[in-house]
């Protein structure tokens, strides 16, 4: 529809083939960019027949009252023919004096292909604006934008901070599950609880706050320094551009713009989450020496959690499991026992494997060393043998003699023998850094856990004995007495009675094993929380902070690409098979506190790689129910995104058995503004070029990985005929050539994304001005490449985009790429400008801070 105002009245023009309700006109008075008024002008009606019907295709209606008493004003009504257009049109669309940039549209109004009830349950409050541009066959396409904003602005940071206090509450309770401890332990582990508890009731608080709070669904860049938004995203919006040309099939480009992922509030003074993990980690051994702690790397640290983790979802999954093999025994069924069988077989294989690590049996000694009695025995023994420690402060408490814990239970052989008697002289451990004494049982563990196996084959040897006994009994026993046997005698009690002892063997040494494990892995990540400090909760605080942000970007991005892909076949196998690719375009310089910003959005990015996606089935259409939600712990996530029955019922075996799905994060920088210039000439952009270099790595394996398990039919066509494969070699290339503000990278990596069937997201340091001026370039690009704009219309449909955003607020006066942040047409920072200038000659700038200097100099004397 275009619309233009005028004195004389409302000139409205329709495509043809509209369907038009009774047509109704507001008049909008609008006093200031900050507020708007609308009353009700008068309406009118017509019929599309009639328009048709009319002379040169027009109508001239008269606009009239609510209440029919008087006409205020005409409407004339258009129609307007898509396709070829007649010579000089395109000039005097042109030359209109009120439509000087050929915008069509300007509302609130909403397509229904981008807007149906799937859409509106996540994205809320659409924007849309509606152009018209000349293609090179000189025929006109519709360009229609959309921005919105997205319910998981908020949503998934609550989500999150009630996982995070769930998690913490579990390590305190894990932590006094630990039983008694010397002295010197139980002070630390007392040190740690306090400041756990400190950190839920900060994240409560933030809670209770989020909790309060009503409006708009994302946080504006103003609030970015706000203390109970800092885990909210700023500026978080889905970008849609569709595109309607005559004789083709829509087609649309998505794109999620944020703010970058960064703890603005904490501030960057001591640089971002790479540096200060980078220095903690470094810092860490000297801690452990203060504390008298053991040191663990943190690959040890994290092999700890996913133990803890993988412990925590398979023991009761085996002890259900165990249930149901006897439930199945009532039944007397072979196909449903042996089923039952071989599950509760793979996740019990599953468990003993996992549990198959050094640390655990290195942690179970340590721990050993931290009993009370250990330092009793200690300080009775006359010359305690030394082993060496992590740090010679802690050998008068780790290194003593101490006899295995006289309340410690082996499960028993479950073939009936009992397990051979402990050896008194082990050899020492091979972990030099770990507690020792020559009497304690080292291979005790091994027997536990090697228990569990045995448990698991004496199941199995029974169920096989009890089925061979079934058939050999029906076949050596006529029917009619195999009949009389049956109803005198009810085997499937057999069965259970005979297999049950073994299966709650099994279960208590599973138990066991993981009461073991969990103490042994918990005292693991004490040693950490012990030698970390204040500051190492303060850095997990700032590390959650970031992945907040960053997840609820991906989250919302995975659900936009999933909703537009609901009806793709080859988007869908690919989503199953590989998992799709989520690169991430930033345009942080490396200069001043952006240089911390993006320390932390590369460590937030890469944190994306522990979470995981599932697609259910929604208890009902109601929008409540279509809201995605997150569960997990830190060492791995996943969110789970609701589908409609419909929808649901559509989609691959694979997805709807709940399969998880991959997302591979990317992270490409390029810095564009004043403040990289003067980083490139006098600073150092080695963190992009690791960055890029990095990821890099990162998506061509995906792609080495697709391209084997996925047919190339499944990705999208595009009019340029660049092979992914080349682009691929192309941006390797840019990546490792030396040259400055090289944007060529962040267009390559866009570019390849589009053709994988990507999520992309643009960020900056708000979402604002080098996020917008990014945006719109990158739609003229796809609008000139893929649908022919026409060469003349490039520069008229950039100004035109971008205008349309200055008057909503969202961008600022762009000339230039190098241009920086403008606000209210003022420059964001005044010292720059004179730099920047003097950046022509070197010399100019060099007796430009001389007499910089001679004159502050002068001033404080």
């Amino acid at each position: 529809m275009h619309q233009r105002l005028s004195n004389s009245g409302t000139h409205l023009q329709f495509l043809s083939g509209v369907k038009v309700k009774p047509l109704f006109v507001g008049y909008c008075i609008v006093p200031g960019c900050g507020s708007s008024h609308s009353s009700f002008l008068g309406s009118a009606s017509f019929s599309v027949a009639d328009l048709l019907k009319s002379k040169d295709q027009q109508l001239s209606l008269s606009l009239r009252t609510a209440d029919d008493s008087a006409a205020v004003g005409t409407v004339v009504v258009c129609r307007l023919k898509m396709g070829e257009i007649e010579d000089g049109e395109v000039d005097h669309i042109a030359a209109d004096t009120h439509q000087k940039c050929t915008l069509v549209c300007e509302s609130g109004t909403t397509n229904d292909k981008d807007n149906g009830p799937l859409m509106n349950a996540v994205f809320k409050n659409p924007v849309c604006k509606v152009y018209r541009f000349q293609t090179v066959d000189s025929k006109l396409m519709l360009v229609r934008e959309q921005m919105a904003e997205c319910t998981l602005s908020f949503s998934i940071p609550m989500q999150l901070l009630g996982l995070f206090i769930q998690e913490d509450s579990c390590r305190i309770q894990d932590l006094n599950d630990l039983g008694e401890l010397s002295p010197h332990w139980d002070n630390l582990r007392r040190d740690v609880i306090t400041r756990y508890s400190q950190l839920i009731k900060t994240y409560q608080d933030t809670l209770a706050e989020l909790e309060k709070l009503t409006g708009p669904a994302f946080k504006p860049s103003c609030s970015k320094a706000q203390k109970y938004l800092e885990f909210i995203p700023i500026n978080l919006h889905t970008q849609r551009m569709r595109v309607t040309c005559p004789r083709k099939t829509d087609s649309f480009y998505d794109v999620i713009t944020v703010g970058a992922p960064a703890a603005h509030f904490q501030g960057f003074k001591n640089g971002g989450l790479q540096k200060l993990l980078s220095r903690y980690e470094a810092e860490k051994k000297s801690y452990s020496t203060a504390y008298q702690c053991i040191y663990y790397s943190p690959e040890n640290t994290a092999k700890a959690r996913e133990i803890l983790s993988t412990v925590a979802q398979l023991q009761p999954l085996i002890c259900g499991l165990a249930d149901r093999l006897l439930l199945a025994t009532q039944q007397r069924s072979s196909h449903t026992l042996r089923d039952a069988l071989k599950s509760l077989a793979e996740k019990t294989e599953q468990f003993v494997h996992a549990l198959k690590d050094e640390l655990v049996k290195s942690a179970l000694l340590a721990l050993h060393a931290a009993r009370p009695g250990y330092v009793s025995k200690s300080q009775m023994s006359s010359q305690p043998e030394a082993h060496s420690t992590p740090t010679q402060n802690q050998s008068q408490i780790l290194n003593p003699n101490q006899t295995p814990e006289p309340d410690a239970v082996v499960c028993n052989n479950v073939a009936g023998s009992q397990s051979p008697p402990k050896r008194e002289n082990p050899p020492p451990p091979k972990r030099q850094d770990i507690p020792h004494h020559k009497e304690y049982d080292e291979e005790e563990w091994d027997r536990v856990w090697a228990n569990v196996a045995k448990s698991l084959n004496c199941v199995i040897a029974m169920v096989d004995r009890l089925q061979e006994q079934d058939n050999n009994k029906q076949e050596s026993t006529p029917d009619q007495a195999l009949a009389d046997v049956i109803t005198s005698h009810n085997p499937a009690t057999d069965w259970r009675d005979q297999l049950s002892p073994l299966v709650v063997a099994l279960k208590d040494c599973v138990s066991e094993v993981a009461e073991r494990a969990s103490k042994s892995m918990t005292f693991v990540l004490l040693q950490k929380a012990s030698c970390s400090t204040p500051y190492g909760l303060q850095l997990q605080q700032r590390r959650d902070t970031v992945f907040s942000q960053a997840l609820a970007a991906l989250a919302c991005g995975f659900v936009m690409r999933l909703y537009a892909g609901i009806e793709d076949k080859g988007f869908l196998r690919q989503l199953h098979s590989v998992g799709v690719v989520a690169q991430f375009e930033s345009l942080l310089s490396t200069y001043s506190e952006e240089i911390g910003m993006l320390e932390d959005m590369e460590v937030g990015i890469s944190d994306l790689q522990r979470v995981t996606f599932r697609i259910t089935e929604a208890a009902s259409d109601d929008p409540t129910n279509l809201q995605p939600t997150v569960t997990g712990r830190r060492d791995h996530y996943t969110v789970e995104v609701p589908l409609p029955l419909q929808a649901f019922q559509t989609l691959p075996d694979e997805l709807r058995q709940g399969k998880l799905l991959q997302v591979i994060p990317v992270l490409f920088n390029v810095g564009i503004n004043e403040q990289q210039t003067i980083a490139e000439r006098f600073g150092d952009i080695s963190l992009q070029e690791r960055i890029n270099q990095r990821n890099f790595d990162i998506l061509e394996a995906y792609y080495k990985s697709l391209s084997t398990k996925v047919p190339l039919e499944c990705l999208p066509c595009f009019q340029t005929q660049a092979d992914v494969k080349e682009l691929l070699e192309t941006l390797g290339q840019n990546v490792v050539t030396k040259k400055r503000k090289n944007v060529e990278i962040l267009w390559l990596a866009g570019a390849i994304c589009r053709r994988l069937n990507g999520i992309r997201f643009t960020s900056c340091k708000s979402a604002k001005d080098r996020t917008s001026m990014s945006v719109t370039l990158e739609q003229c690009a796809l609008l000139r490449d893929e649908h022919q704009l026409h060469k003349d219309y490039f520069v008229r449909a950039l100004d035109c985009m971008r205008s349309s955003r200055l008057a909503q607020g969202e961008g600022a006066q762009w000339d230039d790429p190098e241009a920086g942040s403008v606000a209210n047409h003022k420059p964001a920072s005044r010292h720059f400008y004179p730099i920047a200038l003097l950046l022509v000659s070197s010399h100019l700038l060099v007796v430009w801070l001389i007499l910089s200097l001679v004159f502050l100099l002068a001033k404080y004397q």
